[in-house]
């Protein structure tokens, strides 16, 4: 005689037990010598308790009559006094009790994590689905995070090198390196030049419009470099993982040929400065005359040149780090001689210094050759012939030798060079006055006879035919260099805050000194003295050398130095990022530069980068190199600003720059002046930097494979199509393009009207996104009668779907069982690459009172169908109340109960849902829990990093749930639970079941079979029943009496039973997760929570679906969310 049970009250909410036959909605009282009455959720508790433990137990006769969670309101008028268990229950109980924790015991002793009772529902899954505190917990510095980019493996594999004690901030790291890259050789010795050839208006055009350039260039990066963490690499790294592997290799190599030559750029400046200003006597080749003394002189600025470049490559293949330790050096340098240039601008308003300029007529006169500016002078009341007089005569010493004409006619005039602030020379100086090649720098205000004279005197020539494009093409190196805060990435203690301001501020400072010098120059400096390129009116001098104060050496030793300083910089970055583009492999002949010397240095990339730049050392000529750098940066340049544009553009779901002050449109603005400045510069230099670019682009792009012609318009499509696919189906896509490719499973009803039309606006407001939306359904029955059935319900689904605003395909199969063309749906929807990731599908709502098992078994089995072919599942309960595509929430909240880790889906599905109209106004929260060995303090400061670095604003809440015992509540519903489930189980055996079950008996020859819940010979209830015709032996009865006999276990049995302890760990889980979410969430829009994958043995189906019903009640809308086991969201750019 088993047992008998006490009498229990339930105060959940019954189910329909009308479809029981009769059998009542709780449990029957029986007679009994005690009764046990527990009021909603009164916890049973164990006085005697020492150890925690996974597996439920109750213990002990007495229970306190205060409940542990808030009563039901139907309880409230209950008895709370104490109560008592049954003896006999009391000893199982306590039976159960002491196995479970010797089981416990035992575990622990084995050395293996106990699972936690609070999450029991997720226990089979926590090897691969950790839990959230665990993830936290080695989030102690962000860099250990789940690597999303496959270049980051070896850091999850522990090869990662120990991170720097010291990190530096805006200024150190980002502001002052910039500085320091922009400002360079142009702003001493070409700016001045510049000034006097365009006048101040073409100039301050010049340099707004190159400022403009980079300003909107750097909003773009700073867009691209706060959009995750971004190692160093610079824009290479940027643009390639921005645009891919084509783009990133055709930019970074024109960029690393940008860098090379302003090395030779740099250094060619150093010489000239070096030649010119220090050392005149120090040049190897002299001549006589203007052309031949300017070939001498490229002659010596490729020796010099070449002598300097070794020496640096030297210094470079030595240590970097003397580079590095010189580098304040410099950048005080290029300060101070900046500062000289503001104080002799000053001081010249109320003292200009003493730089005589002499002209004979108008025309500008060299004075390296003489030094009174007189035809004669007055010695010893004597008339004398001057150093001038014996220039322009012969025979030299006589006052009536043979002079030019234009020296007779004309009379010799001194002008003082720089007449101060205060004088309206800017007025002369405001327009342009381009010269051609040779012809003589004239200064137009003062009279000149109109005899031509020989040109071949010791005039001021123009060395170079100018232009305003020219122009542009030779200063807009001096703005470049805006990448030096964003390659220092790896070295600032917030990158996503340094890069944006640091870079921001260095341009702004730098624009506003170009264009303050500008006026200056012109305000300060008569325009012959600034149109003379290398200082020949005035001795020699530096130009803006003798503006300086207190000393034009100050501007000549500093300039000199400061050049010296950045050829070097230039010539360690450019080695590096040639390594980097040879290590990523996209260029196969580039491989053997990624190797170099065994700490790393690269070797083989600082030969290549000297031989390229002693190319430009060879062209001798720094108003030549320029524009080849300024082609080669403004390529890189115009893809930054493209890929900051289509990244806004396509809305992808990892686009979240923590930048928020850019748009689209600035970006391809920025593009389009690039695109400008490189044909205003120099058409056929663009021209040539495109081609290069385009042909490493396609070699990238089709190394090893086959080209593909189309013919016309359409074959073009279908070549692009087709290649878009096989793109796409060369791999796993990366996690920074992962978006949700959605499958909709929706169903038809007799009508073929969609049941649930609101699970096509949920879909459409996730794709904010934009990725692949496939809507499918099934029919069932067979395809050759249903063909045209068929095609309706397609013509059906497309219509709601137009009228949903759901761009993509419809597909409808016909199959002999729901189940089977639901996973013919989730294995062959899509084509190649383009196929969905995510399936979503509505809550089988009344699965209780349904008499057809097949809804929920049928939900089960999509739920293990996607398990298994990794892909994500989102299921929406009480879909019916999710907002439609036309309604507009108010302001609310948007709740993440972030239990397990699955991937991101959690983190990534608001974030796209808040991009849609919808749900604009809602805010989102994330709540995870923390147990009892959890430090929840930590925890929250580990999460709200983790969220800073994926760039998502959240509130973060760890809510705290301390071990409890089992609540009475929690044990009664378990039970209630599986005697339903029994109860009905056996009343689904139709006489035909029954037969069927008869006849497997002999076939398989297990009597266990007879009561499987999940095979598939018991689920063809949607298709017709056949009889089945048996011949009966006498052991063919003697078995089915038995099987019935085994099936049918009496009603007193039944009311026995005791629940297995893993449902009531589950219920446990549910129970006490419901209530914690309830309390937090009850006024959230929508509720997204982990949905716990359904359990291994199939037995316990039925009970999966009560823990999941559990789980969510009170809840009004629910998104169970179940990764596809693969990360979708990354903190990395």
């Amino acid at each position: 005689m088993p047992p008998k049970m006490a009498s229990v009250r339930f105060t959940v909410t019954p189910t329909k037990m009308d479809d029981l036959g009769g059998v009542s909605d709780s449990s029957p009282d029986l007679s009994s010598s005690s009764r046990v009455r527990f009021s909603s959720r009164d916890s049973v508790r164990d006085g005697s308790r020492t150890d925690v433990y996974s597996d439920s137990s109750l213990a002990t006769t007495g229970v306190e009559p205060t409940s542990e969670r808030t009563s039901n309101p139907m309880d409230s008028g209950e008895d709370r006094s104490q109560t008592s268990v049954t003896e006999e229950n009391s000893k199982l109980l306590e039976i159960d009790r002491r196995k479970n924790s010797a089981l416990y015991q035992n575990h622990n002793e084995e050395g293996e994590d106990s699972y936690d009772r609070n999450l029991a529902l997720f226990e089979e899954e926590m090897d691969t689905r950790p839990k959230v505190s665990s993830l936290l917990n080695r989030l102690a510095n962000y860099t250990n995070l789940p690597q999303g980019a496959k270049e980051h493996e070896e850091e999850s594999e522990g090869k990662k090198k120990p991170t720097k004690a010291t990190r530096m901030g805006t200024v150190m790291g980002v502001y002052l390196p910039c500085l320091q890259n922009i400002f360079g050789v142009i702003l001493f010795l070409r700016l001045p030049w510049v000034v006097g050839t365009a006048g101040v208006l073409h100039s301050f055009c010049i340099v707004f419009a190159c400022c403009c350039c980079t300003m909107l260039t750097a909003i773009s990066m700073s867009a691209i470099a706060t959009n995750g963490v971004v190692p160093a690499g610079g824009s290479y790294f940027m643009i390639s993982r921005a645009l891919g592997p084509e783009f990133g290799g055709a930019v970074g190599l024109c960029f690393y040929l940008g860098t090379t030559f302003a090395t030779a750029m740099y250094i060619l400046g150093a010489i000239e400065i070096f030649l010119v200003y220090i050392a005149p006597e120090a040049v190897i080749f002299k001549a006589e005359g203007a052309v031949e003394n300017s070939a001498a002189m490229l002659n010596n600025m490729r020796v010099y040149g070449t002598i300097f470049l070794i020496l640096m490559s030297v210094i470079v293949f030595v240590g970097v780090r003397y580079v590095n330790k010189l580098a304040s050096l410099f950048l005080a340098c290029v300060v101070l001689s900046i500062l000289a240039i503001y104080a002799g601008a000053l001081k010249s308003a109320f003292a200009p210094p003493e730089f005589p300029v002499c002209l004979l007529g108008n025309r500008t006169l060299s004075r390296l050759r003489f030094n009174t500016c007189a035809k004669t002078v007055h010695k010893d009341n004597m008339t004398l012939v001057s150093d001038l007089w014996n220039l322009f005569c012969h025979p030299a010493g006589h006052l009536n030798a043979t002079c030019d004409e234009y020296f007779f006619h004309n009379n010799v005039t001194e002008i003082r060079g720089i007449p101060g602030m205060t004088s309206d020379i800017l007025s002369e100086n405001l327009w342009s006055n381009y010269l051609q090649k040779g012809e003589i720098i004239e200064k137009a205000s003062l009279p000149s006879s109109e005899v031509v004279g020989s040109l071949s005197h010791d005039y001021v020539l123009a060395d170079i035919t100018t232009s305003f494009t020219l122009l542009v093409g030779i200063f807009f190196p001096s703005v470049t260099g805006i990448m030096a805060g964003s390659n220092r990435s790896g070295d600032l203690k917030d990158a996503q805050k340094s890069i944006p301001i640091g870079t921001i501020l260095a341009i702004l400072t730098t624009s506003l000194v170009y264009l303050s010098n500008v006026i200056l120059f012109g305000a300060c400096i008569d325009g012959v003295v600034l149109r003379d390129k290398f200082g020949d009116a005035v001795k020699g001098t530096l130009v803006v050398g003798a503006l300086s104060w207190p000393s034009p050496w100050v501007i000549v030793i500093g300039s000199f130095f400061s050049t010296c300083g950045a050829g070097l910089q230039s010539l360690t970055g450019a080695p590096r990022l040639l390594q980097a583009i040879a290590k990523d492999g996209i260029i196969p002949f580039l491989r053997v530069f990624g190797h170099g010397k065994s700490n790393g240095e690269p070797t083989w990339a600082l030969l290549l980068t000297a031989g390229i730049a002693e190319l430009g050392i060879l062209i001798a000529s720094l108003d030549l190199v320029a524009p080849i750098l300024s082609m080669f940066f403004l390529m890189c340049y115009l893809f930054v600003n493209l890929a900051c544009g289509l990244q806004t553009l396509l809305r992808s779901p990892n686009w979240r720059p923590r930048f928020q002050y850019y748009h689209w449109t600035l970006s391809f603005l920025g593009m389009a002046l690039c695109l400008a400045l490189m044909f205003i510069s120099s058409w056929y230099y663009a021209l040539i930097s495109m081609v290069i670019a385009g042909m490493i682009y396609k070699y990238i792009e089709y190394q090893g494979a086959e080209k593909e012609w189309g013919d016309g318009i359409r074959g073009l499509s279908l070549s692009a199509a087709r290649f878009a696919l096989l793109r796409l189906e060369e791999g796993p896509p990366h996690t920074k393009n992962w978006r949700p490719q959605l499958l909709v499973l929706v169903k038809l009803d007799s009508d073929l009207h969609v049941s649930q039309p609101h699970l096509l606006s949920f879909a459409s407001q996730l794709k904010a996104g934009k990725g692949l939306t496939l809507v499918g359904s099934v029919l069932i029955g067979d395809y050759l009668e249903n063909y045209a059935e068929a095609l309706a319900a397609e013509q059906a689904l497309k219509q709601l779907m137009e009228q949903e605003r759901v761009k993509g395909f419809c597909q409808v199969v016909v199959a002999q069982k729901k189940k089977e063309g639901l996973s013919h749906l989730i294995q062959s929807c899509g084509l190649g690459g383009m196929r969905h990731n995510t399936v979503i599908m509505g809550w089988p709502s009344g699965w209780r009172q349904s008499e057809d098992s097949q809804a929920w078994k049928t939900f089960i089995t999509i739920v293990r169908v996607t398990t298994t072919a990794r892909l994500a599942l989102l299921v929406a309960k009480n879909v019916s109340l999710f907002p439609g595509s036309r309604e507009i929430l108010a302001e609310g909240h948007i709740d993440v109960w972030w239990i397990v880790h699955d991937g991101g889906m959690l983190m990534l599905l608001p974030f796209l849902l808040k991009q849609h109209k919808v749900w604009r106004k809602c805010k989102m929260r994330i709540f995870t829990v923390a147990q009892m060995e959890d430090n929840s303090i930590q925890m929250k400061k580990d999460l709200a990093t983790f969220l800073y670095h994926l760039r998502i604003q959240a509130e973060v809440e760890v809510v705290e749930m301390h071990d409890s015992d089992i609540s009475a509540y929690t044990y009664e519903r378990t039970l209630m639970m599986e005697q339903r489930s029994q109860m009905l189980r056996q009343m689904r055996l139709s006489k035909t079941d029954r037969e069927r079950e008869a006849q497997l008996v002999k076939d398989r020859n297990s009597m266990l079979r007879l009561t499987s819940v999940g095979s598939d010979d018991d689920d063809d209830t949607d298709a017709a029943p056949t009889r089945v015709h048996m011949t009966w032996t006498k052991d063919k009865h003697h078995a089915v009496r038995v099987a019935r006999t085994n099936a049918m276990p009496s009603f007193q049995e039944l009311l026995s039973m005791r629940p297995d302890q893993s449902n009531v760990r589950r219920m446990h889980t549910a129970v006490k997760l419901n209530e914690v979410i309830v309390n937090k969430s009850h006024d959230a829009k929508l509720v997204l929570l982990n949905m716990p994958g359904p359990p291994r043995n199939t037995q316990g189906d039925e009970n999966y679906m009560e823990f999941l019903e559990v789980l969510t009640e009170g809840l009004e809308r629910v998104l169970l969310v179940r990764g596809g086991g693969t990360e979708v969201i990354t903190i990395y750019s």
